[in-house]
């Protein structure tokens, strides 16, 4: 019996000893990520807009969680951090990107990465524009192009190739050109396709843009369940999800999906991954209760509309004191506590969720 108790703690031992092993050639073999640089609209958006004359700015109590008690926005449209947040953290960053327009974004910070994403931004230029100014996809690439010729001046042709090369990607973009579809309700199914088509085409020429100023690791998040959001939902004056909004979302995430295929196939040493957003944020809507939220369907601060959806969180707005309760944080943006779910899935996540491989794997490769 005691011979027996011996061999098993010994057996145990061995095995205990393979599992550190493999843990610490995975820690070795991990890459680290020189840099990471964001495109796209106020999924991403880092106060961008603080430096434009736009309505679309990211006021307090935006942040309310994020500056830990200190009545000052962070930059970004939920309570404290956003999906990019989160996977920065994972990533090993310390810092997290800065906002192309901020004054302190310049020097050796830009050799980390710099966010470009504004708020109310599309793929098409004119998307955002009822808002004032904001910084379209298009020019968001010549921002980059601006980095990406200081980074060269700052240390040399050869070693920025290999930096750009070597960093991550992001881009959230689309949903505010979607919404603006949806609300033209007259429009044929015909007219709704070659919108969508047209949104492919232009989205390609600025991805092909991103990649021939070097970029090679690019994640690319699909349009979200927009139909289920607490604008939609008031704007249309229905409790549930709105169908055909999600159906147009459903239509363009076909093609964005194909896009991102084909790209990866036909451009030289790229990686093109397709972030999906909808199937993501469609199970936690759907499994709301068993991910520890009480509500779906309405926005944590609000000002005015059945869930909240009339008016963008501003100044006077309420805030729900139990913000990891909510799924959604305001009438279009998730709450922390979802953009946590939603990197987690992204970073770690199946094909079910983000193919061809995930971040953790396009950060290795």
């Amino acid at each position: 019996m005691e011979t027996m108790l011996n061999m098993s703690t010994i057996i145990s031992a061995i095995f205990y000893q393979i599992l550190v092993i493999q843990l610490l050639l995975n820690m070795c073999s991990a890459k680290e990520v020189p840099a990471i640089f964001a495109f796209g609209d106020s999924l991403f958006e880092v106060g961008n807009n603080f430096y434009l004359d736009t309505l679309a700015k990211p006021t307090f109590p935006n942040g309310i969680d994020f500056t830990k008690g200190k009545r000052r926005a962070s930059g970004r449209y939920t309570n404290a951090r956003t999906i990019l947040d989160i996977i920065e953290e994972e990533l090993g960053f310390t810092n997290y990107t800065p906002p192309y327009l901020s004054p302190q974004t310049t020097g050796d910070v830009i050799l980390k990465g710099v966010n470009y994403a504004s708020s109310g931004s599309g793929i098409f230029n004119s998307t955002g524009s009822k808002f004032g100014d904001h910084i379209c996809m298009d020019e968001q690439i010549n921002n980059f192009a601006k980095s990406r010729q200081d980074i060269v001046s700052k240390i040399g042709a050869a070693a920025a190739r290999k930096l750009l090369r070597d960093a991550l990607y992001f881009i959230a973009v689309g949903a505010n050109d979607i919404i603006l579809l949806s609300s033209n309700v007259s429009l044929s199914h015909v007219e709704n396709i070659k919108y969508l088509d047209n949104m492919i085409s232009k989205f390609k020429s600025q991805l092909l843009s991103v990649y021939n100023l070097d970029a090679r690791k690019i994640a690319v998040t699909s349009a979200a369940p927009l139909g289920c959001i607490p604008f939609e939902r008031d704007k249309f004056s229905i409790d549930d999800c709105v169908p055909h909004v999600n159906e147009l979302v459903k239509l363009y995430n076909v093609r964005l999906k194909i896009l991102l295929s084909e790209l990866t196939k036909h451009l030289a040493g790229s990686i093109f991954i397709y972030m999906n957003s909808y199937t993501t944020l469609e199970d936690v809507l759907q499994n709301y209760k068993s991910y520890g939220f009480t509500n779906a369907d309405s926005a944590c601060c609000r000002v005015y509309g059945k869930h909240g959806g009339k008016l963008p969180c501003i100044f006077f707005a309420r805030v729900c004191p139990n913000r990891t309760q909510y799924v959604f944080w305001d009438a279009y943006h998730p709450t922390e506590k979802t953009n946590f779910i939603l990197a987690k899935h992204a970073l770690d996540g199946s094909r079910q969720y983000i193919s061809p491989i995930n971040i953790r794997q396009l950060a290795n490769s």
